[in-house]
């Protein structure tokens, strides 16, 4: 049974007690983006917070408070794990009923006097100054189906597949955070990919689609040279969230040989604005998908529960305002866990930096209309009808489309700790002459 608090937390509230994830937030009190957290329906302004004495009894912070004025949370994840362990432990001290935290008697209502404002009443922002981000490949099971729609089933995975985390380098200045619009992309594409002759045709994205991943931002800065040990790889990472890597597939298809997407890549990635701490996830871990090679021991982990029972689903809303839940799967569904993509990632030598982002690759399970983490997958790379509410169908995204992820861990008795809504609204392409 979960702790008690003397706030109102709903049982199916994301942000229960367990959890407390950290944002970057605006509220009725200030225009100026700085760190809040998100707990029941209401998000603490921890700038307001600190102001009035609330970290008062938390040594590990009393130091170096300046970092919840800060607009993004890279000064607080630089602090580094501890720290971040310590806050969150405080905090959840501080909201159970019946705290010794003297600064829980001045939460009076309105409780906005010192900090506490409705979620309602909040604006979420980007939470970290993104200065690279970089996209996996490790949902083995999103990999093996849209290999074989593109290759055939002989030749799905690569031979290096299930040797390392396959990835690439994405783009830090298209990631946006939660209920920002995503315009659909122009490129060029291949109407008929089994022509003798090339002719490609620039245009709107036709198949634009979605991909649910994970996300994981970096805590730790590395040195150039200096790779990051697969022991210590683990502490290097502040959080999750959610995160949706839209993909224009028909560009996709046309420009990746040989290098790898590119246009049908940049245009958008979503983040969910909350991001929570590797240590609330910490009873959710489990074992990954099972891998008959054995990992090179730069990669070799000393625990087999290296992922986390993360419940996610997909819901698609279209423009008449009818909503679908349209996948759901499991984010225990991948082959190498996020120490070992870092650990891998820094292996030449590569120097992370602080708010650095790595994304899972799209996670998909293995029933096939419930379990795929895209609409490549569900509508067989457009020769199936997705059947929605209301009577619509869909193969790819239409203008207008809402898609909207959702991951949380645990149960209601215990508490969940969720991410909140991961949101993107589909606008029309603009004109290009």
């Amino acid at each position: 049974m979960a702790p008690r608090s003397w706030l109102d937390i709903a049982a199916d509230s994301h942000f229960s007690l367990a959890n407390i994830p950290f944002g970057i937030i605006t509220t009725p009190h200030s225009s100026s983006p700085h760190v809040g957290v998100a707990i029941g329906k209401y998000a603490l302004d921890l700038s307001m917070f600190a102001a009035h004495s609330g970290f008062a009894d938390c040594p590990a912070i009393t130091s170096h408070l300046d970092v919840f004025s800060q607009p993004t949370l890279n000064d607080f994840a630089a602090l580094g794990r501890a720290v971040h362990r310590d806050v969150r432990q405080y905090l959840q001290d501080f909201f159970v009923e019946g705290s010794k935290s003297r600064p829980a008697e001045a939460f009076a209502k309105p409780y906005d006097r010192r900090g506490l404002f409705p979620l309602k009443d909040v604006k979420t922002h980007l939470p970290f100054h993104i200065g690279d981000y970089t996209d996996f490949f490790v949902g083995k099971h999103h990999a093996q189906n849209a290999g074989a729609l593109i290759r055939g089933i002989d030749n799905a995975l690569n031979p290096n597949y299930m040797h390392l985390p396959v990835g690439y380098h994405g783009r830090a200045s298209s990631v946006v955070v939660s209920g920002t619009s995503i315009r659909r992309p122009h490129g060029q594409i291949m109407e008929d990919l089994t022509a003798k002759v090339p002719k490609p045709i620039f245009t709107p994205s036709k198949r634009l689609d979605f991909e649910l991943e994970l996300g994981a931002f970096v805590c730790k800065a590395n040195k150039m040279g200096e790779p990051v040990s697969i022991k210590e790889a683990d502490e290097n990472i502040f959080g999750l969230v959610l995160m949706n890597d839209w993909s224009a597939r028909d560009i996709q298809g046309w420009e990746m040989v040989p290098l790898g997407p590119f246009n049908s890549k940049n245009f958008g990635t979503s983040v969910s604005a909350w991001v929570v701490l590797v240590d609330a996830l910490e009873p959710f871990r489990v074992s990954g998908i099972e891998n008959e090679h054995e990992a090179l021991a730069y990669l070799r982990e000393g625990k087999k529960e290296n992922v986390y029972d993360l419940k996610l689903e997909v819901e698609l809303t279209t423009k008449s305002g009818t909503s679908t839940t349209i996948t759901r799967t499991n984010g225990k569904n991948l082959l190498f866990s996020f120490p070992q993509m870092l650990a891998h990632h820094t292996a030449g030598g590569c120097p992370m930096q602080v708010g650095d982002l790595l994304g899972s690759g799209t996670v998909s399970g293995t029933e096939p209309d419930t379990m795929s983490g895209s609409m490549l997958e569900l509508s067989a790379n457009g020769k199936n009808k997705i059947k929605l509410h209301g009577g619509d169908e869909r193969t790819y995204l239409e203008d207008y489309d809402t898609v909207t992820l959702k991951g949380w861990a645990g149960g209601e008795e215990a508490g969940l700790v969720g991410f909140g809504d991961c949101t993107g609204m589909i606008e029309p392409a603009i004109t290009i002459q």
